[in-house]
């Protein structure tokens, strides 16, 4: 199946592709009239489409049927801080969404080692992601944040903490109900503070944990994504 990303479809019987996926289907792919594709919107709608016009600048394509992707029931939020390294923020972001999640924020801790982020660069591995797995979902990444702000959002659903302290904090599938909206912190390398612990404590957030060992924060990123998806199979 060759998808391609479509923003801006609506309930066009006919539609053109922006110029960067005409070249991609017919210059790198050699598709041509009457070859089939999908289109993906990002928010959950699939379109089978044939194509009508090989343009390598302007493809035209006719919209044969519409379908709705699963959505992804509950929501998972997760909340990060970006590692020094961007390469391995990028690989976290690729594979929880090709997992499956709701939202990504990166976030701004005391210990944080990378404090500037390019969010347009994290989006386009969001979407070369679904493109990779099928899906017609995009998480939403938010710009980087201050961890103080995430914990003050309003949030309709459970609130975790992940943190390496010696708190007797319960692993995260003990604890988690099935069916349950998530937000789930992660912090970086450092870890977060103790003083943040303690705040996002007092602010709802319940201490996890995902095993004895210890994480990279991207790892724990994927670990709890891949076991919120397990758990609600």
């Amino acid at each position: 199946m060759n998808i391609f990303y479509t923003p801006n479809i609506n309930n066009e019987s006919t539609y053109t592709l922006v110029e960067s996926e005409s070249k991609h289907a017919i210059r790198v792919l050699r598709l041509k009239n009457n070859d089939t594709i999908t289109l993906v919107n990002g928010t959950g709608n699939f379109y089978d489409a044939i194509i009508i016009d090989d343009n390598p600048k302007k493809c035209e394509v006719s919209i044969l049927k519409t379908r709705k992707e699963k959505s992804l029931n509950p929501n998972l939020h997760i909340a990060i801080a970006p590692t020094k390294n961007n390469d391995r923020t990028e690989w976290f972001i690729e594979k929880c969404t090709e997992i499956g999640l709701t939202k990504i924020t990166p976030i701004i801790c005391k210990h944080s080692e990378r404090k500037k982020i390019k969010r347009e660069r994290f989006v386009k591995t969001a979407i070369s992601a679904i493109k990779q797995s099928l899906k017609a979902t995009l998480p939403i990444i938010e710009e980087l944040t201050p961890f103080k702000d995430i914990i003050n959002k309003p949030f309709d659903g459970k609130k975790y903490i992940a943190h390496c302290y010696s708190q007797n904090q319960k692993h995260f599938k003990s604890t988690y109900q099935v069916g349950e909206n998530s937000l789930i912190l992660i912090g970086p390398e450092g870890d977060f503070s103790e003083d943040e612990v303690t705040l996002a404590i007092e602010n709802g957030f319940e201490p996890i944990t995902f095993g004895e060992s210890r994480l990279r924060t991207e790892t724990a990123g994927v670990v709890a994504c891949t076991t919120f998806n397990l758990l609600n199979e």
